[in-house]
């Protein structure tokens, strides 16, 4: 046993623990995961340990996908495995227990090709190659509810009872009143290592937003995809409820998931930022600009990855539905931010809070990388309301306006196949076409309310 894990070991001891929490993503971005023994936990420090397969076969509600080929009954369901994250070591406020993040690998160690961490990793290396670095930080909009997992259930998710009433954007009055779980959501979002730079009331009965901090690109990553699941813990053990969908009623706007990123050098210079250039756009940033023009239309599934992602890109509603951009216009699909050598960057704004963020940070960085390496360029800024330019636009920067046809798109990208690969590619497509066939086969409220009497 080596010196690092015997000492990890016996702190755990030393602090009376005694199991250990485990958390893998699976493709939509659910963190799936375990308690172990701390015996168990060792078994599997500085090595590997298997995990059943069944969690990259199956959907959001534990639904096995009858199209896919990695796994399923005709595999017999073996497990996979997975290594520990050694570095996302988290202590849960409230808990004695320590929580760690893993990932998928090959069962030669390697990296698996359907891991969502690591097929961000793989875009991040891509990056690296080009002497690039990459910061990033997620922002999410949420509802809160007074609500609990039972009771929206019982009411069949009708005639829910938001945490507060009203529009209240940037409300100081609905942040002093509800200063307890504002507070609590700030130090307990501190406390697990996903730090966040502001945290505000958006428009809507009981929507919230928080900024997460920046950090490295892997890292922010780690951090989306723990806060969007211990924040919604925060609630329930406080008997509320929060919702990431994309969007919970077409009575109020969508819940975004943008996403801010910058590229830098290996000294620590931007390469977003040029003094002499106008709003400070680089070479490099509009080359960015330029990559998102072209491949983000195409990589969209991977930033609006569910049925319901599609009712918030809607004209109006504070979500892009076609690729534009533009400087401090938040009208448009991708915003360049001007600053200084430590802010300038860009903001994704096609990005819904259902997004899995290593997967949403893959689309939207590996399509900028690409314009970077291919010197793309992105044509002029929209100045002024963007929607009045995207409903001029045709093809293939419009975006999709299904599951179904964005999945298309991604499956007929040779660009996310070179960046993703065909397993990957594949898998992910089929659980699209998935989702999209479970819709397709329901009857919803809408079809009830117009046809069960007139027709």
């Amino acid at each position: 046993m080596n010196d690092a894990k015997e000492a990890t070991l016996q702190s755990f001891r030393d602090r009376g623990v005694t199991q250990v929490q485990l958390g893998l993503t699976d493709i939509d971005g659910v963190l799936r995961g375990k308690f172990v023994s701390l015996e168990k936990f060792a078994s599997v420090l500085g090595d590997t340990g298997g995990f059943c397969d069944c969690i990259l076969g199956w959907d959001v509600a534990d639904k096995l996908y009858d199209n896919a080929q990695f796994t399923g009954w005709h595999t017999g369901f073996p497990d996979a495995q997975f290594r520990l994250i050694a570095d996302t070591l988290r202590w849960l406020p409230g808990t004695p227990v320590p929580f760690f993040l893993g990932e998928f690998v090959t069962d030669a160690g390697g990296d698996h090709s359907l891991c969502p961490r690591t097929r961000l990793r793989a875009v991040l290396a891509r990056a690296a190659a080009e002497g690039i670095t990459v910061k990033l930080g997620f922002e999410y909009e949420f509802f809160v509810f007074d609500e609990t997992p039972q009771s929206v259930r019982a009411k069949g998710y009708r005639d829910l009872k938001p945490l507060t009433p009203g529009n209240f954007g940037y409300s100081v009055l609905r942040e002093a009143a509800g200063s307890e779980l504002f507070n609590g959501l700030f130090d307990y979002a501190t406390a697990i290592d996903c730090p966040i730079e502001g945290l505000h009331c958006e428009t809507g009965p009981g929507v919230w937003e928080a900024a997460l901090a920046v950090t490295d690109a892997l890292d922010a990553a780690d951090r989306g995809n723990l806060f969007k699941t211990f924040s919604k813990a925060y609630f329930q053990k406080r008997g509320r409820l929060a919702t990431f969908m994309a969007k919970w009623s077409m009575q109020y706007p969508g819940q975004s998931g943008h996403c801010h990123f910058s590229f830098w050098d290996t000294a620590g210079k931007s390469l977003f930022f040029d003094g002499s250039a106008a709003a400070g756009i680089s070479a490099v940033q509009r080359h960015a600009l330029g990559g998102l023009r072209r491949y983000l239309p195409e990589f969209i599934a991977l930033v609006a990855p569910t049925v319901n992602s599609y009712t918030r890109l809607v004209k109006g509603a504070w979500a892009p539905t076609a690729y534009t951009w533009g400087i401090e216009n938040r009208t448009t699909a991708i915003r360049a931010i001007p600053g200084s050598a430590k802010s300038q960057r860009l903001e994704c704004r096609v990005s819904g809070a259902d997004a899995n963020p290593y997967l949403a940070a893959a689309g939207i960085l590996g399509a900028a990388l690409l314009g970077v390496v291919e010197r793309l360029e992105p044509g002029e800024p929209v100045v002024g309301n963007a929607y009045d330019v995207a409903d001029r636009l045709v093809g293939a920067e419009r975006f999709p306006t299904t599951l179904r046809e964005a999945a298309e798109r991604f499956a007929a990208s040779a660009a996310a196949r070179r960046l993703f690969g065909d397993p990957f590619v594949d898998h992910f497509v089929a659980t699209r076409l998935w989702e999209s066939r479970e819709y397709e086969r329901s009857v919803n409220d809408w079809q009830l309310d117009r046809y069960f009497e007139i027709i």
